[in-house]
């Protein structure tokens, strides 16, 4: 069986988790699966949009995922493992800030969007400023247990849009399976993210991703875990960080500090405007959780790495 490989066509999609969903495909465990991604809009933008497009977005379309399959012999109670093996090349993608959506949606009612181009393997935000590609998909899951169609925006236990971006080559994500046959999507792929995401887009870009899958039965778990091959960012860890903190009673509100004291040093130090550095600290910065013992206030760091800048 582990010689086999299907492949999942980029027409084979839907919008939001229902069990009462039809199977595109249905496979052993142990089969390598090849699923083609359509971008987070849903197809809406492309290489010649513009920030108008972005105010157009018909929100019904975006998110899509390429599904589901059907995994044989997976029952309620069941651990899926989902084994990232490869991506597919992308030549471009995109990254917006779409009114009414982010970590700082009330400080940014504008629509702003950045195309990128991928073709040449790199990812470049600016002269001097370059990102390094690492390909992961944003929303992965199974089906809910409850019936009924339920939007794919938030993550949940199913495992969902939960933009891990740590879910590359290599990795292992391991879901609990609620109905027969798991009916496992994929979608969402992005070219490059900071953990948090916090414009609201990543590197949005369509491509290929392929995975096998593994059953592990009768070792139920209630929410999604994953395993890494190595250390999570060596891509960036080579030249250090510049760090900024913000502290709250709230953690969401200590996130939107760090992230706002990072955009000021972004447009200070490197010149950009607010919104370039937005869209900056999503695809580049991450968010750690500092501390979460010392009430009544929490911290929140926002990591720059110093190696995208050349």
């Amino acid at each position: 069986m582990t010689g086999q490989r299907y492949t999942v066509h980029r027409h084979q999609h839907h919008f939001g988790w229902d069990n009462a969903l039809e199977p595109v495909l249905e496979v052993e465990p142990g089969v390598a699966v090849e699923f083609e991604v359509v971008d987070a809009s849903g197809g809406q933008l492309h290489r010649g949009s513009t920030a108008a497009d972005v105010a157009a977005l018909d929100f019904a379309r975006v998110n899509p995922v390429t599904g589901p399959v059907f995994v044989k012999g997976a029952r309620p109670g069941d651990v899926l493992e989902v084994e990232i093996l490869d991506f597919g090349r992308t030549e471009w993608g995109w990254t917006a800030i779409i009114p009414g959506f982010g970590l700082l949606a009330d400080e940014f009612p504008e629509p702003y969007l950045k195309i990128w181009d991928l073709s040449g393997g790199k990812a470049e935000f600016a002269p001097g400023i370059e990102i390094p590609i690492k390909p992961f998909p944003g929303t992965i899951g199974v089906a809910l247990p409850e019936p009924g169609l339920h939007s794919i925006v938030p993550p949940r236990q199913n495992g969902g849009n939960m933009d891990i971006r740590h879910l590359t080559r290599g990795a292992r994500l391991f879901l609990p399976v609620w109905v027969e046959g798991a009916l496992f999507s994929v979608g969402d792929t992005h070219a490059a993210q900071g953990d948090g995401e916090v414009c609201g887009t990543a590197i949005e870009a369509p491509m290929t991703i392929t995975v096998r899958f593994h059953l592990h039965r009768e070792q139920s778990i209630a929410e999604p875990r994953y395993i890494l091959p190595g250390p999570p960012t060596p891509e960036a860890d080579a030249r250090g960080y510049y760090v900024t903190t913000g502290f709250a009673p709230d953690l969401l509100e200590a996130a939107r500090k760090a992230t706002r004291f990072q955009i000021e040093h972004l447009q200070q130090a490197y010149g950009l405007s607010r919104e370039e550095a937005y869209v900056l600290a999503s695809v580049a910065v991450d968010l750690r959780i500092s501390e979460v013992v010392d009430a009544p206030n929490w911290l929140v760091s926002a990591f720059l790495p110093q190696a995208i800048f050349r």
